[in-house]
């Protein structure tokens, strides 16, 4: 028979020998599926007629009062949990400034997402409307989760926005960190494997194809290399085809510039320059 006492005081003397805090009387954590109701919220607000109810779809009286008010207490209550975990100096009229900060944001939010779908319907012959954009491109959903949780990571809140970030990668298979600086008339095509680090920075009318990768060099480092510029710079007007790799912190994509698809990138591209990997040779036998 299974000695379960033994187990448990195993158990029990691995938590207290662990770095990581395991549990806490104290302890109290963001909770996931709140956060992605904020977003599932949020989502409702800017695009009512194709996240709301018929009623929303409509124009129900009250309705962008009562969802501000809605979504604002719920992101304070994360944003409380996550601060007294993450700081104990935090006070709740830190989250509460957070938070008021953090709403205000979002009527500028919405007009940058008006701008994604605009470059998204003019650079996808396939789009049939903005309205399809909206309603079904992954692509967009991940940028739209991005431009929320970068409002987060901006505040410094711990946690919140890095599972935002998360659930839409796992939605999508598009990874971008919160901490990701991405500029207006953003476009993402197709997106599945696209990968944008914490320090990578974005102009405008920046176009990414599938399997892209903004990263870093020499991650073996890991956190000495916490808080220092590690990811490419792209500017603005660059197209960068699908399974291009650029690396660095130091690397800067100039403005105009066209990376082929299959580039392994580490040092700088000068403006509208047209970068390409060797074809390799097709063998095709009968």
């Amino acid at each position: 028979m299974i000695d379960m006492d033994k187990i448990a005081k195993e158990m029990e003397a691995s938590y207290e020998k662990s770095d990581v805090t395991m549990f806490s009387k104290d302890m109290a954590l963001p909770d996931r599926d709140e956060v992605i109701k904020i977003l599932t919220d949020i989502r409702k607000l800017f695009f009512p007629a194709y996240f709301g109810t018929a009623e929303l779809a409509k124009g129900e009286e009250k309705f962008v009062s009562d969802m501000l008010v809605s979504i604002c207490e719920k992101v304070k209550r994360q944003v409380s949990l996550a601060l007294s975990f993450g700081s104990k100096q935090k006070s709740d009229a830190d989250a509460e400034k957070i938070t008021n900060d953090f709403m205000k944001s979002l009527p500028r939010i919405h007009k940058m997402l008006i701008k994604d779908v605009q470059a998204t319907f003019e650079g996808d012959p396939a789009a049939q409307s903005r309205e399809e954009i909206i309603f079904s491109y992954p692509g967009f959903f991940a940028i739209f989760v991005y431009r929320i949780a970068h409002l987060l990571y901006l505040a410094k809140v711990p946690f919140v926005p890095r599972m935002m970030t998360e659930y839409a990668h796992g939605k999508t298979g598009i990874d971008i960190n919160p901490g990701a600086t991405i500029g207006e008339y953003f476009f993402i095509d197709h997106g599945t494997g696209i990968v944008i680090g914490e320090t990578t920075e974005i102009g405008r009318h920046v176009k990414l194809y599938q399997g892209v990768t903004l990263g870093a060099l020499s991650p073996r480092k890991g956190q000495i290399l916490s808080g220092i510029k590690r990811h490419p710079t792209v500017r603005d007007n660059v197209t960068i085809y699908s399974g291009a790799s650029i690396l660095g912190g130091n690397t800067v994509i100039g403005e105009g510039a066209v990376i082929g698809g299959n580039s392994f990138i580490t040092e700088s591209v000068e403006a509208g320059a047209r970068v390409s990997s060797k074809m390799p040779e097709l063998i095709i036998k009968k």
